[in-house]
């Protein structure tokens, strides 16, 4: 008995700390966004909230719930549009188009040092700090000194297409939005990918050779079906990274000031999470912004529940039925 108790006690007191991570970083933030998001928490009582937790200055409410379902915040249809824009294309490219360049990469590209170069290249916009790379975009977009405009002369592309300004004119704006997220994105599946792909024992890709396989019906036929758990990983990940990130579209266009909607919502680019953030650190309205975060928490966890049932979740838990 003593023995038992030992053997539980032991990985408890390793696993103790884990614990009391997860409490204070997670389990107590989303705590206090749901009880804030039924609030009318402000700048106006933001003091007395912070001196008595309990105060009656501090009314619970569903207004906030009331103003974004009923669109009564004029902001809200577009920030919406805007955000699913944003999602599904940049998830496009972190999860499916870097499971296309992790194939080239790490199974048809046979030289391992160019492959190791290529893989590099990738990952410079990931090892970069967040700032450079967005001074790095607005550098490169500008009509006057920058390169992206000529290069697309170069490529035939009439002058009447190109815009004055790749940071207001909608829909360039947006399509600069998924080009900045997509490209440092795409390097975290890469690498997830590309280390799934170097795993799978070279005896399986040999023996479809054997079995009259070309390249791409080895890749196709053995090793992406090899891939669905990086695949759910990846998709997963990336989904809930993108619900909630801002911070490039943040460095490129700001949240600015006044009602904090800075030129992101001129230029079309304001997604749900930057929203946000400009409605409690620009605006002071603090329950109303704790009740936007709590919306992409719930659509969150519906998407993770779906892609679990695409990908076969349960199937991909039960154990081998190969014996060893």
């Amino acid at each position: 008995m003593a023995k038992k108790i030992r053997r539980w006690i032991l990985p408890l007191l390793f696993l103790t700390p884990l614990f009391i991570m997860i409490g204070l970083a997670w389990v107590s933030p989303l705590a206090l966004t749901v009880y804030l998001g039924f609030t009318d928490l402000s700048i106006r009582n933001f003091l007395a909230f912070i001196q008595d937790f309990f105060t009656d200055k501090v009314s619970l409410t569903l207004d906030n719930f009331r103003r974004i379902f009923t669109a009564e915040d004029p902001n809200i249809p577009l920030t919406l549009k805007v955000t699913v824009l944003y999602v599904v294309s940049v998830l496009a490219i972190n999860a499916f188009y870097a499971l296309v360049l992790s194939l080239a990469i790490a199974f048809f590209v046979r030289n391992e040092v160019l492959s190791m170069i290529l893989r590099i290249t990738w990952l410079l916009p990931r090892i970069t700090p967040g700032i450079i790379y967005a001074l790095m975009w607005i550098w490169f977009i500008d009509p006057r000194n920058g390169l992206l405009n000529d290069m697309l002369r170069l490529m035939g592309v009439p002058e009447d297409l190109l815009p004055d300004s790749w940071l207001l004119r909608t829909p360039y704006s947006q399509l600069l939005m998924i080009m900045i997220n997509g490209y440092v994105g795409a390097s975290f599946g890469m690498i997830v990918y590309t280390a799934a792909i170097k795993s799978i024992p070279t005896d399986l890709i040999n023996a479809s050779y054997v079995d009259g396989a070309n390249e791409f019906q080895a890749a196709r036929r053995v090793i992406i079906p090899l891939l669905k758990w990086p695949m759910l990983f990846v998709t997963a990940w990336q989904t809930l990274s993108l619900l909630s990130s801002y911070e490039y579209i943040l460095m490129v266009w700001g949240a600015g000031s006044g009602q904090g909607y800075g030129i992101a919502r001129s230029a079309g680019v304001m997604v749900w999470s930057l929203y946000s953030y400009s409605k409690a650190f620009a605006e002071y309205l603090y329950g109303y912004a704790s009740a936007l975060s709590l919306i992409l928490v719930i659509i969150g966890i519906v998407l993770i529940v779906l892609y679990f049932k695409i990908f076969g979740f349960r199937r991909m838990m039960e154990p081998s039925k190969v014996e060893v």
